[in-house]
């Protein structure tokens, strides 16, 4: 039988209950209140709670997490924030309804959240729809920085320089891209325009020389028409006849003379403008920084031993793995391992380094396997008579034996 409580019993539990009643009571009343107010007891937080749980009026917290739930709904919707592909999307959305302009500020969002190469091609080709030349060079070259594969970049800007007169560069910009893709419909199209357009204006500018060439002959044989500063009047005697014959024929061999004067003269300077543009070219020799610009400058001196040798050296041999990448072609690989011979000797250990890190361009083992037969040759011929040298000391001796397997493989 269980036992009654006790009045002590009873007391405290009524004592209690009307604790709580009084907790409740005080919630409801100070509910605006109690950001204000601080719990200094855990104890009574945790009563307070459990007790709001039970009753009646209690508190709803599931009310809350409905509010939390929209406002981050509502916010992951409304306030997303935008992201560089998005951007990029929106602006060929924008190019596709003609509305350059928007594209290219979509675009240039894109760019500043993560610049890519084809989000500076596609604004270079909505800067081409506005006729904004220049703009679109520089960022056909921006893009060209980030992927000097990229044959968009390449085609686009050389789509600017023809607008803007460079022809030659992009002559150079086509011709480039055309080793990338030689099927390329397009660009074999935009190659021909450009050279043809290029050799147009240099036989203009050579039938203009020609032209006031003719009429300066033309004035110093007016000149030489005159004797003793005196115009020569027609005669009726023989004798006079006789003179002025020879006054012509004289003229004649003297505008003859001049002709070849002048001809010789023009020769001369052209000839002498040469030489201090390759004068000058050598002296300003800058290092490149892509496949591109080293092809570009490469051919440029192409003839050129000494300043080939200048170029090669003004790049650190630890650069021409992030220079090349993926861009490096066979007759490039096959003209610096000339150019690195010829200086070998004397710069051995300068030579051995550009050796060692032309072995870490990432397509270096693939253009080695397929050399030509006689691209192969030429190399095994070059090694044997240059890098197989016995004087070499013996810690290059072993660099060179290890390199030889490289460059060498047997087939």
């Amino acid at each position: 039988m269980a036992r009654a409580p006790n009045k002590h019993g009873r007391d405290q539990a009524l004592d209690f209950q009307g604790f709580l009643s009084d907790l409740q009571d005080w919630e409801l009343s100070l509910k605006d209140k109690d950001k204000k107010m601080r719990p200094q007891d855990s104890h009574q937080e945790k009563l307070k709670t459990r007790d709001l749980g039970t009753s009646s009026g209690n508190y709803d917290y599931s009310r809350n997490l409905d509010s939390i739930n929209t406002m981050s709904s509502s916010f992951t919707s409304e306030d997303r924030l935008p992201d560089a592909a998005s951007e990029k999307e929106l602006g060929n959305e924008y190019f596709k309804q003609k509305k350059f302009k928007e594209a290219i500020d979509c675009y240039s969002r894109s760019i500043a959240l993560s610049p890519s190469a084809v989000a500076y091609a596609n604004r270079a080709m909505a800067y081409i729809k506005i006729k904004s030349f220049q703009e679109a060079e520089d960022d056909c070259t921006e893009a060209l920085d980030l992927d000097d594969r990229y044959i968009k970049a390449y085609s686009r800007r050389a789509t600017a320089r023809k607008e803007l007169g460079k022809l030659k560069e992009s002559i150079e910009d086509a011709e480039f891209a055309l080793r990338l893709e030689p099927q390329n419909q397009e660009i074999k199209k935009q190659y021909t325009e450009a050279k043809s357009l290029y050799e147009k204006t240099i036989l203009q500018k050579a039938s203009g020389a020609r032209k006031n060439s003719v009429q300066e002959m033309q004035k110093v044989g007016k000149l030489d028409t005159k004797v003793n500063g005196q115009s020569i009047q027609p005669v009726s005697s023989s004798a006079q006849i006789t003179e002025m014959t020879a006054v012509q024929d004289h003229t004649k061999r003297n505008n003859t003379t001049r002709k070849q004067e002048v001809k010789a003269s023009v020769q001369e300077l052209a000839s002498r403008a040469a030489s201090r543009v390759k004068a000058v070219a050598a002296e300003n020799i800058t290092p490149p920084n892509s496949a591109y610009q080293f092809e570009v400058s490469w051919r440029g001196l192409s003839g050129d031993n000494a300043r080939q040798t200048s170029l090669l050296k003004a790049i650190s041999p630890s650069a021409l793995p992030q220079i090349f990448k993926n861009a490096l072609t066979v007759s490039i690989l096959l003209d610096i391992i000339k150019c690195v011979a010829t200086f070998f000797v004397e710069e051995m250990d300068l030579a051995v380094n550009y050796l060692e890190n032309l072995t870490r361009v990432p397509r270096f083992d693939t253009l080695i396997m397929f050399l030509s037969s006689s691209d192969n040759a030429d190399l095994v011929k070059i090694w044997d008579e240059v890098f197989d040298n016995e004087a070499a000391p013996i810690d290059y001796a072993v660099k060179l034996d290890n390199l030889h397997t490289k460059y060498c493989p047997k087939r």
